[in-house]
């Protein structure tokens, strides 16, 4: 096949390397190999590109590329991860990021422009991601997309903090509903009759748009104003055209270097495909870089030599032939869907239904960004243990060819291709297929094929005692151990029955009507072969606008939302690095619990870019630091107590080669036994100190006694840690000036003071010498209010001893492990109550898992107790509480803080005062039409035996306060101008709450003037000194309130100057009281009054008021799988008279999706007795790829949202409410829905009997309570899934 291609022969090929980035051309130089595109990006100034995860699951970092298709003469536009994608494969196309798609100062995009205006942007880190997603979806398209185009294309993208909805109702101005239009097909519309493209309704806003100007109809709708080949659709005139050059350059052979001695080819022809990897045999082929780049960034691999193969023809043909398809190993998955699709709209069913079977795999395969880049042969080689794919090649006979470096050419069937665990039988490889046979994956750790039940099957007539015989077979056909990697192990062996069960019932459906067949599905079965199809999400918001001044009340767009849509606002990677900056990493323990015998650092001191290595012997303070006690050390110097702890840290001139040292340092233990559950913090005495607690009314044991207690039950909840997944990851910039005599730093928190503080501490500082900054967070939820500051901490030591700017930022597997989540908690109960309900006693103890340290954990399980009787008016109740000491990370505050885990005077003696629950009870149950909608349920679940459904209806209260008294205090600086403009700043943090916003607002109706005359820049410790963190929901109370404070102060100075003449602005006064020397600049300062409580007592008033609310929700489960949906869910809040309904309906629905996930989808998988396949104390869930938050798909279908009317609140700021916290315990409606449904389900096999489901409902947890004949084999009526507590 001709002589090896020699490295200089691919030199001479080679042209100067360029890219186009926004339009403007890029030489790209040699020595970048080990850059992605998104280092890159950044690099050169484009930070609207922001980093996530770094593994390609978040969406944050998405662009669009261009590239021109020699064969089809067209330009191709994909979205794309630019966290995966290595730099040089974008050589020769053109990277369009959101700075490139419209910019304040010249314009936003119409994307852009609809996302801001829609209340779609938050806390805005991850809105870049969604743009550029909508973005390359509408460039590629030559028709506007569907509704259902635009939530697919959206699923590669996460949000934590909108719910979704917002983003969805932005997006959905660009879709069509009625394809008749878009074709020639009669839409059966007289020609008279114009129908809106958006609302599939007849409308007069016409047919004509001109430029980029929008047409109102029922809604804004866009369309595109021209379409060609090259550029694809525009929106607006100022689109970035595909650059000419790129038109006619040919592509050439590359060879390029990059550090630590990596070397990329880019070869374009097989056979220098097959010289490279004979010179270099241990080669990594890479197209998309989706798994290379994962282990290479996260697994820590090193591969010498990395070879580009997605320009190789021959790896890149998909034939269409009579017998089946040949698809190149270098094929897109993105690609193979247009085939799939062409295929089989071109061929009789009976000929496509493997195309048919893998389109739809397809379709849950990753997202857009994902399936843009990965390739078929990529994927096959990975031989991963839950491969959506291999089992259907498998299935459908596909053959595989594979060469070897000198072009000898075999073929491989696909069921002896997979050996073992992501081991295969290997590079080349074309598939082509036909007949379905019993195959799985995800049960095991590789793919397989069910031999003995195959046999069994072969010549059978197929009926319903096929079925059983096969059931038994196949039972004991695929074996699993105990412990298998990926656990649930009689959940995978339930399914491995249940998923070929519904494949019977569906080849039973497909021969209905055979003369010769006659066991026909029943109509009631046939739920469990129904496809599945995903309504677009409908949301609803009713709210009052109850205006008071010039703002407030205003349904106001958050502040920064044009700059997050355009990528220009600021978070703290973004800051440019000062000159001879450091990065820092962490050296971390990699035990649960041991002694440090000894620490090797001499490796990490020899490696590239080091420039120091810091423990506790280089503290020049006080080492031993904590929010509350100071019972952590900053770097642990004898003991270690937990897998994550700082034991560490090094310092580089990047971050890679900052983290390459960190790995070099070894260190030596000597194991002690670990405590990693609550049962056996309780077993072994194991709690932190003084953190027992007790709440007593009533008296429970003589009420136990009394025979008042129709029935007493005992039992035990357990509820699992949720991780608060904050797009942002931690990230602190810190620098000395002055000569080291002053540290300022600028960080990622909710809490400014308690970096300040901890700094401080740790350097052995004044507090006045250190200031903190932050102009904005993406996302913290309560998990940046007191970890983050021990981070600050940790990167002061280098920064401060050698006088240098230091910058540590944590990856998301190290931020996940390191950083602490929400508390598990283990609630032991006793309870009695009459026949008709009524509770009459609880006794209630609980045990949180504090982790390591202190932390929050105490003031967690104290609001824990204080909500344990969520609204129920029970006379007798004793809650005692204790905080479990275990060696994993510390746990921490998380939105709700302990309040999730759950006329009258309540267990601790406060009065109830203006309760609105009952009312808006009432409101719910009628608008829902509770009694109709289980009537509905009823009906469906009578004639569906493999789909249930459930409802279910929650009411909440939520305290509203700091339970500790001196935190409740807030101040404010308030600057006017002689221009008009107010300056304000607080102490608050504003991280996607709209925080900034609502303050803006009070103090623009104070002054009476708009509120683009208000401007608020950042927080900051040296302008407001001693503030509480941002949390507990009461920012907008408290800091809107000391801004009030502050603005009447100067208006009372003003007020003269104003009574005495009369000025046409209120710049105009402005500028008078200036040249009468009065002075227009006031702090201002609120407490919260009326509120204590004392423990010693176990009495007192922690709350100065309470959030009412209350949710419906409807579900729909899969019996036979476990997977739901949520059909419906109804929310009404009392806010008060809200500051802004709007960003206030924002935080109910994001609150209301991220408690979804904490009670049905997100699970944290700790080392422990329950998951022994994962390394002791080890987190096995660290990244988007283990650990699952809601996604666009796990949307309610109907997500109707209402605030309650006429309902002032005198008792905060204008009669507003907060909302931050109190709307996330309503999704556990979601919850005991599903509880609901599996109740349905477990009557059909006549079990009623009382069931444990533990939080998270995960579809484990929901498919093993829906005890049948598939479960039985393996498992009791009351089995409990593990669960880490």
């Amino acid at each position: 096949m001709g002589s090896l291609m020699t490295e200089n022969e691919m030199d001479s090929e080679t042209k100067e390397p360029i890219l186009y980035v926004n339009g403007v051309r890029r030489v790209l130089p040699d020595g970048l190999a080990h850059l992605t595109l998104l280092e890159y990006l950044r690099d050169i100034g484009l930070t609207g590109t922001k980093l996530g995860c770094g593994e390609g699951g978040c969406g944050a970092c998405t662009v669009m590329v261009s590239y021109f298709d020699q064969n089809s003469k067209k330009c191709v536009h994909l979205a794309i991860n630019a966290c995966l994608a290595p730099l040089y494969s974008l050589e020769g196309m053109h990277i369009i990021t959101v700075e490139g798609v419209g910019n304040r100062r010249y314009g936003l995009h119409p994307i852009q422009e609809s996302l801001a205006q829609s209340h779609g942007s938050q806390c805005g880190f991850c809105t870049p991601g969604f743009i550029m997603s909508m973005y390359a979806l509408l460039r590629s398209s030559q028709k506007p997309p569907t509704k259902e185009d635009i939530e697919e294309n959206l699923a590669g993208n996460l949000c934590r903090c909108t719910g979704y909805r917002p983003i969805v109702d932005a997006f959905r101005v660009f879709a069509r509903t009625n394809d008749a239009l878009y074709t020639n097909e009669s839409s059966g519309l007289s020609n008279s009759e114009f129908v809106c493209p958006s609302t599939g309704k007849p409308c007069s806003c016409g047919l004509n748009i001109k430029d980029d100007k929008k047409t109102t109809c029922n809604g804004d709708i866009m369309k595109p104003i021209s379409y060609n080949a090259i550029d694809g659709a525009a929106y607006t005139d100022k689109e970035l055209i595909f650059p000419p050059e790129l038109l006619l350059r040919k592509l050439t052979n590359l060879c390029l270097n990059g550090s630590n001695g990596l070397k990329w080819y880019r070869p374009l022809k097989l056979q220098h495909v097959l010289d490279i990897k004979a010179r270099y045999p241990d080669a990594k082929l890479v197209v998309g870089n989706t798994e290379v780049g994962i282990e290479t960034r996260l697994k820590n691999f090193h591969y010498p030599v990395l070879i580009h193969v997605a320009h190789v023809p021959e790896l890149n043909q998909i034939i269409i032939k009579d017998d089946g398809l040949e698809i190149g190993a270098a094929v897109k998955l993105s690609e193979i869907v247009k085939v799939l699709k062409t295929v089989s709209d071109q061929r009789a069913p009976f000929q496509t239904s493997s195309c048919r079977s893998i389109l739809e795999q397809l379709k849950w395969f990753a997202g857009a960004q994902i399936r843009n880049v990965a390739s078929i042969g990529g994927n096959i080689c990975t031989a991963s243990p839950i491969s959506d794919l291999n089992p259907l090649w498998m299935a459908t006979r596909a053959k595989f060819q594979i060469s070897d470096c000198k072009g000898n050419i075999r073929t491989c069937a696909a069921e002896k291709f997979f050996l073992g665990y992501r081991k295969v039988d290997l590079a080349r490889i074309i598939s082509g297929w036909f007949v379905m046979r019993p195959l799985f994956t995800g049960r095991c750790s590789y793919s397989v094929s069910a031999n003995e039940t195959k046999a069994f099957l072969m010549g059978k007539h197929w009926k319903k005692d096929v079925l059983q015989g096969a059931l038994r077979i196949l039972e004991k056909d695929i074996l699993l151990k105990e412990n298998a990697p990926g656990g649930m192990v009689e959940f995978r062996k339930s399914l491995i029955l249940s998923f070929f069960f519904k494949f019977f019932l569906w080849v039973c459906h497909q021969m209905d009507g055979l003369a010769s067949f006659e066991d026909k599905v029943p109509k009631s079965h046939l739920s469990a072969i129904k496809a599945f199809h995903h309504p677009s999400v409908i949301g609803s918001q009713d709210y009052d606008i109850v205006k008071r001044g010039s703002a407030v009340g205003a349904p106001e767009v958050h502040l920064s939302s044009r700059l997050q849509v355009t990528g220009e606002a600021e978070y703290t990677d973004d800051v440019p690095m000062p000159p001879n900056s450091l990065h820092a990493a962490l050296i971390l323990s990699k035990k649960p619990h041991a002694r440090i015998i000894a620490i090797d650092d001499v490796a990490a001191k020899s490696s590239p870019g080091f420039a120091g290595i810091f423990f506790a012997k280089n503290v020049p303070g006080d080492r031993w630091v904590g929010p509350i006690v100071a019972d952590e050390e900053l770097f642990a110097s004898e003991i270690v107590t937990c897998v994550g702890q700082v034991i560490g840290v090094v310092v580089a001139d990047t971050h890679e080669n900052a983290k390459h040292a960190a790995r070099k340092v070894h260190v030596q233990y000597e194991e002690l036994p670990a405590v990693l559950s609550i049962n056996d913090a309780i077993k072994s005495n194991s709690f932190h100190p003084n953190t027992e607690r007790c709440l007593t009314k009533g008296d429970v044991d003589l009420c136990f006694l009394s025979g008042q207690c129709d029935k007493i039950i005992e039992g035990d909840v357990r509820v699992g840690g949720q991780e608060h997944f904050y797009l942002e990851p931690n990230i602190t910039l810190i620098w000395t000036i002055d000569g080291g005599n002053e540290v300022h730093m600028i960080s990622s928190t909710q809490a400014p003071q308690k970096h300040q503080k901890y700094v401080s501490h740790v350097l052995g500082l004044l507090m006045s010498k250190v200031v903190c900054k932050t102009k904005r967070i993406g996302g913290g939820f309560g998990g940046k209010e007191t970890r983050s500051a021990f981070f600050a901490a940790v990167a002061a030591i280098p920064s401060y001893l050698l006088n240098r700017p230091v910058k540590l930022t944590l990856d998301r597997d190290i931020d996940m492990m390191v950083t602490g989540q929400r508390h598990s908690f283990l609630g032991k109960y006793k309870v009695g109550f009459t026949n008709d309900g009524k509770v009459l006693a609880l006794d209630l103890e609980i045990f949180n898992n504090g982790g390591n340290s202190l932390d929050l954990s105490l003031p967690v399980l104290e609001r824990a107790m204080f909500h344990s009787d969520n609204v129920y008016e029970i006379p007798n109740i004793r809650i005692k509480g204790k905080v479990c000491f275990t060696n994993f990370p510390s746990n921490t505050a998380f939105r709700g803080f302990g309040g999730p885990q759950e006329g009258s005077v309540l267990h601790y003696g406060q009065q109830i005062e203006h309760s609105t629950l009952e009312r808006l009870w009432n409101e719910l149950k009628t608008s829902c039409d509770f009694l109709g909608a289980r009537k509905e349920v009823e009906e469906f679940n009578l004639n569906n035996r493999w789909k249930k459904r459930g409802i279910a209806i929650i009411p909440t209260k939520f305290g509203i306060s700091f339970t500790a008294k001196f935190m409740n205090q807030a101040g404010a600086l308030v600057q006017v101008y002689t221009d008009g403009t107010v300056l304000v700043t607080h102490g608050g943090v504003e991280m996607g709450q709209g925080l900034h916003t609502k303050v803006a607002q009070v103090a623009a109706s104070c002054f009476d003037i708009p509120l683009s005359s208000v401007f608020i820049s950042e927080t900051s410790t040296d302008k407001v000194p001693n503030a509480s963190p941002t949390a507990a929901s009461a920012s907008s109370d408290i800091y809107g309130a000391a801004v009030l404070d502050a603005c009447q102060q100067i208006k009372a100075r003003m007020e003269p100057m104003a009574s005495k003449h009369s000025f046409g602005s209120f710049a105009e006064l402005a500028n008078a009281c200036y040249m009468e020397r009065i002075d227009l600049s006031a702090h201002g300062f609120y407490k919260t009054p009326d509120i204590g409580f004392d423990w010693e007592t176990g009495k007192g008033v922690p709350f100065r008021y309470f959030t009412y609310g209350a949710a419906f929700a409807e579900v729909e489960i899969d019996t036979l799988t476990g997977d739901f949906h949520t059909r419906r869910a109804d929310v009404i809040f009392d806010l008060g008279f809200s500051l802004n309904p709007a960003i206030d309906v924002g935080q109910i629905e994001g609150a209301f999706v991220q408690g979804l996930g904490w009670v049905a989808l997100e699970e944290l998988k700790w080392g422990d007795a329950a998951h022994k396949w994962v390394p002791p104390g080890c987190l096995y869930t660290c990244g988007p790829g283990t650990y699952k938050i809601p996604s666009i798909n796990d949307v309610p279908f109907k997500f109707s949202v209402s605030l309650l009317k006429d309902a002032p609140n005198d008792k905060a700021i204008h009669s507003s409410k907060a909302v931050g916290e109190p709307p996330f315990f309503l999704a556990s409606a979601v919850f005991f829905a599903i509880k609901d449904a599996i109740i349905a389900a477990r009557a059909e096999t006549n079990v009623t009997d009382w069931f444990p489901l533990d939080n998270p409902a995960t579809p484990e947890r929901i498919r093993m309570a829906c005890i049948d004949e598939f479960t039985k084999p393996f498992i009791d009526s009351d089995y409990r899934p593990k669960l880490s507590v």
